[in-house]
């Protein structure tokens, strides 16, 4: 059991938050987004967990991307 508990609290720890940052541009709770994510994994057989990934994928390279720069000497 601890195990599965070690695993679970490194993805809510280290995990993208996909559901959270799309939750803030929605203006809505995570709680829903994360409900839509799994009722639609059902619906879809699994397919909305590779949706998932690739929005966290794409998110990430958007981070690394996209930073914000206080100054020209952060370069």
């Amino acid at each position: 059991m601890k195990f599965i508990h070690a695993i679970r609290h490194y993805f809510e720890v280290r995990g993208f938050d996909v559901s959270s940052r799309f939750a803030d541009k929605l203006g809505i709770r995570t709680t829903n987004v994360r409900l839509f994510f799994i009722y639609i994994s059902f619906v879809t057989v699994g397919l909305s967990f590779g949706l998932y990934l690739t929005l966290a994928f794409l998110l990430r390279l958007k981070d690394m991307i996209y930073t914000k720069r206080s100054s020209v000497f952060d370069l």
